[in-house]
């Protein structure tokens, strides 16, 4: 059962970072889904030795399910303090499932510009995908229960670690 023995995500970002690194281009800049995908994308940005800045970016607004869901209550603002035209992107976020929050990311990116590509790092991807999206970086494929959830959080040394939760 994954939610009993969960994976150090610390590692997990090491071995995301090393995955990714023979794909870099000089101007390949990272973007991250708030929260867990920003602090991947902050970790990503370290190992990987990159300069510049990495962009956050939340899709509340952007999913299509936001009628339904309503307004997250811990919305953050997008920030790509850099240009995306024709640039690399990589989307970063902690959990792959039904591939809408990507969907969203990829609506939200174009409309500041049309980056020449766009690729997806995740650390951990659970199936159940209900759009055509893959990560092209993966750490790890789990399989978990219609009422269980991976949450990636800090410690309280601020390093990342998993915590699985049982909705039922």
């Amino acid at each position: 059962m994954p939610c009993t023995k969960l994976p150090d995500a610390e590692a997990q970002c090491a071995e995301l970072a090393e995955l990714i690194r023979p794909h870099l281009h000089p101007d390949t800049t990272l973007i991250g889904i708030h929260s867990g995908g920003v602090w991947i994308a902050q970790r990503l940005h370290e190992l990987l030795g990159l300069s510049g800045e990495i962009g956050q970016i939340d899709v509340s607004f952007y999913r299509d399910d936001f009628s339904e869901k309503g307004l997250h209550p811990q919305v953050k603002p997008t920030s790509l303090p850099f240009e995306i035209e024709n640039k690399p992107l990589i989307i970063v976020d902690d959990v792959l499932f039904t591939g809408r929050t990507t969907r969203a990311a990829i609506n939200e990116l174009f409309d500041y510009g049309r980056p020449a590509s766009i690729k997806l790092a995740v650390l951990a991807d659970r199936g159940g995908r209900e759009l055509p999206i893959q990560a092209e970086f993966c750490t790890w494929q789990v399989k978990l229960g219609t009422t269980e959830e991976l949450i990636l959080e800090p410690d309280a040394a601020g390093r990342l670690q998993w915590r699985c939760v049982n909705n039922a």
